[in-house]
């Protein structure tokens, strides 16, 4: 079986690909999102959730007609295992479900059904950052991929044979997907939601994490945090009443790892003791799931005694 590129063009907002199939002549036609990154998780599946499943809405909260239902499981479920089942064949990590994304991506689909045209966004429609979120899912990059097309292996084909479209399927970045297929119009409407999930973490949980990672390097941790997260809040200079000898905050997805400069700084010995607070993330566009961490460090016994003797 071959299928050949006929002709290709770049519309607005799209990729337009003219095939031949068996000597019958078809279009597919694609449309890509270019990951949303931001510069520097997502709940589980609950019971019963799987590829497929979610609140079919329209914009306005109304239940909207598929034309048949059981193409929105089996279709999705098919996109979901051969997008796997080609990752593995690169050497990539499977990528897990997300009933967020699942839900955000099938609410799209049931608008693109409907208006017919594809595209990422329509009228009155939030953009794919905003939808995600709204939906519950908790990422730091997310991307898409949109198609029409005759069948579900016929769809996956046609996103790898186009290097944009492939290039968000095979992106080591991401380990979770949602995806939705509807059927209309004797077609078949395809949404694959691509992200990287963060992990959901309060306040308190947050400060937890870093304090015993500080700790596992030497630290005392001090047991009221006030003076760091006010200073994590501000965008200025410390004003608190016990001045630290370091001070440091940042934001971040990422809770696996302790800034370079803090480590080093927490390797030469000066510093015995660590405050450490955190505080809603600053200046996040999107519906990004970011962290924002302040550390202050006080100086040892040691160090304190060698600064009095000299």
């Amino acid at each position: 079986m071959r299928v050949g590129m006929r002709e290709r063009q770049i519309g607005l907002g799209g990729v337009y690909f003219y095939m031949d199939k068996l000597g019958l002549r078809c279009l597919l036609y694609l449309v890509l999102s270019a990951p949303v990154l931001l510069a520097q998780g997502a709940p589980a599946p609950g019971p019963g959730q799987g590829p497929g499943q979610g609140p079919g809405l329209g914009p306005h909260g109304a239940r909207e007609q598929i034309a048949d239902p059981s193409s929105v499981d089996s279709g999705s479920q098919q996109l979901f295992a051969l997008a796997n089942q080609t990752r593995a064949a690169h050497g990539l990590g499977a990528l897990k479900w997300d009933p967020a994304l699942a839900a955000a991506a099938l609410r799209h689909c049931n608008r693109m059904a409907q208006e017919g045209p594809i595209s990422h966004r329509y009228g009155g429609e939030l953009d794919l950052t905003a939808r995600a979120s709204e939906a519950g899912a908790h990422f730091s990059l997310i991307e898409e991929n949109i198609a029409v097309g005759s069948t579900p292996a016929r769809i996956h084909e046609a996103w790898m044979e186009s290097p944009d479209h492939r290039d968000n399927l095979l992106n080591p970045a991401i380990d979770r997907v949602g995806i939705a297929v509807v059927y209309a119009d004797k077609v078949l409407f395809a949404v694959s939601d691509y992200g990287r999930g963060v992990e959901v973490m309060n306040q308190a949980q947050v400060e937890a994490l870093f304090a015993h990672m500080l700790r596992d390097k030497g630290l005392a941790i001090r047991k009221d945090p006030a003076q760091a997260r006010a200073y994590c809040a501000s965008s200025g200079r410390f004003t608190g009443n016990d001045p630290p000898g370091f001070l440091m905050r940042w934001q971040n997805p990422d809770l696996t790892q302790l800034p370079a400069e803090l480590v080093q700084r927490v390797a030469s010995g000066e510093y015995g003791q660590a405050s450490v607070g955190s505080c809603p993330a600053q200046d996040v566009g999107g519906g990004f799931t970011i962290y924002r961490v302040a550390v202050l460090l006080y100086e040892s016994d040691a160090a304190a005694r060698a600064k009095h003797y000299y």
